[in-house]
């Protein structure tokens, strides 16, 4: 063939070439098949190390090969999302999701999600009372259970236990949020430090305050629930921690809470203490060095006295897909991974991570001093904390929702900055009203 009788130029001829030979060398040398009986995807590396020792295990008792694989964070919710939507093959017979992206896999009608329906296996199994209760409420959609829940993530206030002992504070008389806002107002230098990390433009100490309230988002019919009175009463309680020229100011934050910038922060005194679920705990271990034995935990303040004195930040589900071909197999390796009581404790040992299977914590690595936490026993206090985690309720729509509050609690503290608190309630109420009408709408146009 030459040009003249191919007239769409030589880059279409060279192109169709390419194709011809490439699609040939295909059909005649076809990618190998699969040869793992499992394959299974980690977002987290803490998760795949973890995993990475044991698996091996697994395999010899079952005779099988597994595939454990570690995919990014950010582009695992996209990736698994998009080959659910296409139907296509290339999906892993199980997964891990974090939290804030696993709302977002139950959209559509429940036999039209990617993920197996757990609720039967779970039952059966009485997984219900062995775990956390409270957990499984993120990856439940309509009635029914879509993941297993891999942590239980308490939060504590994590301290500098020698400034607190340098202001003759005793933390053990902190019972309420209005004890720890005088301990605030008497240890904050404003602009030199604080008495607690809290954002006045990001939602998640907000969150965490909402549903130490039993707040949230969603409810667990799945409607919009972030303009209720528990949400009000929290913003309005909030606001004026984070506020600048507020009387009651004891927070502020940095440009972020991770690696550096937090551990200088720390290092430097600029805060005596953060909110700590059991894996920043670790982060702090690791980063900040300079503090081991001047750290401590406490119970976080209650709302009201003899309250709850706990909440919970982050989490992770592991799923079984529907294209996963022996579910019986995958089912067997979920267990092995989150319910092997010494398998567990030797992970929290080296994450700091609580599982949710109470049996666990009977453990000796839970009762272990932490030399980094003043020689407290971590393990014990996060564990003694756990039964008292409330449930959050998760939806396809839920990274909508957060960033509607995480615009209100916006729009609250610019109000509070200009006016304080003159006719604060009212705008509270209308500002968290008008994000979640924005939300009902988005959601009433996109049913699922």
């Amino acid at each position: 063939m030459n040009l003249r009788e191919f007239p769409f130029g030589y880059a279409a001829l060279s192109m169709l070439a390419l194709a011809l030979i490439t699609g040939t060398i295909i059909l005649l040398n076809p990618p190998p098949k699969k040869e793992a009986d499992l394959t299974f995807w980690t977002f987290a590396k803490p998760h795949y190390e973890a995993y990475e020792k044991v698996y091996h295990e697994f395999e010899k008792e079952n005779n099988c090969k597994v595939d454990l694989q570690l995919v990014s964070g950010q582009g695992l919710p996209q990736r698994l999302q998009a080959a659910f939507l296409a139907d296509l093959n290339d999906v892993p017979d199980m997964c891990e999701n974090e939290i804030s992206a696993a709302g977002s896999f139950f959209r559509g009608p429940v036999e039209h999600i990617g993920f197996e329906d757990l609720t039967d296996r779970i039952k059966a199994d009485g997984l219900e009372e062995k775990m956390i209760a409270s957990r499984f409420a993120p990856y439940t959609s309509r009635g029914r259970v879509f993941g297993l829940p891999h942590d239980v993530h308490p939060v504590l206030f994590g301290y500098n236990r020698t400034i607190m002992e340098r202001e003759g504070i005793d933390v053990s008389k902190i019972e309420t949020w209005d004890d720890f806002i005088k301990v605030g107002q008497k240890v904050t230098i404003p602009d030199k430090r604080y008495l607690i990390e809290m954002s006045a433009t990001g939602r998640d100490q907000l969150e965490i305050c909402l549903f130490q309230r039993d707040g949230g988002y969603f409810d667990p019919a799945g409607k919009v629930i972030f303009d209720n009175d528990i949400a009000v009463e929290t913003m309005k309680f909030y606001v004026p921690l984070v506020a600048k020229n507020s009387k009651t100011r004891i927070a502020n934050t940095l440009s972020s809470s991770f690696g550096a910038v937090i551990a200088q922060g720390m290092a430097n005194e600029y805060f005596i203490g953060v909110m700590l679920p059991d894996w920043r705990s670790k982060i702090f271990e690791n980063e900040i060095g300079t503090l081991e034995g001047k750290m401590a935990l406490m119970p976080l303040p209650a709302v009201t006295k003899g309250g709850r004195r706990t909440s919970t930040w982050g989490g992770t589900m592991l799923g079984i897909t529907k294209k996963c071909k022996n579910k019986d197999l995958a089912w067997k390796f979920a267990k092995f991974l989150y319910l092997n009581e010494k398998d567990l404790a030797r992970r929290f040992a080296g994450t700091n991570i609580l599982p949710p299977v109470r049996a666990a914590w009977k453990e000796p690595a839970f009762d272990k001093p932490n030399p980094y936490w003043s020689g407290q026993k971590l393990g014990r206090i996060y564990a003694n904390l756990a039964p008292e985690v409330p449930a959050q309720y998760t939806h396809p729509f839920i990274g909508l929702a957060k960033s509607k509050f995480e615009q209100a609690l916006n729009d609250c503290v610019k109000r509070y900055e200009a006016e304080g608190d003159k006719d604060f309630d009212a705008f509270v109420r209308q500002s968290l009203k008008k994000r979640a009408d924005e939300a009902r709408r988005q959601i009433a146009r996109n049913p699922y």
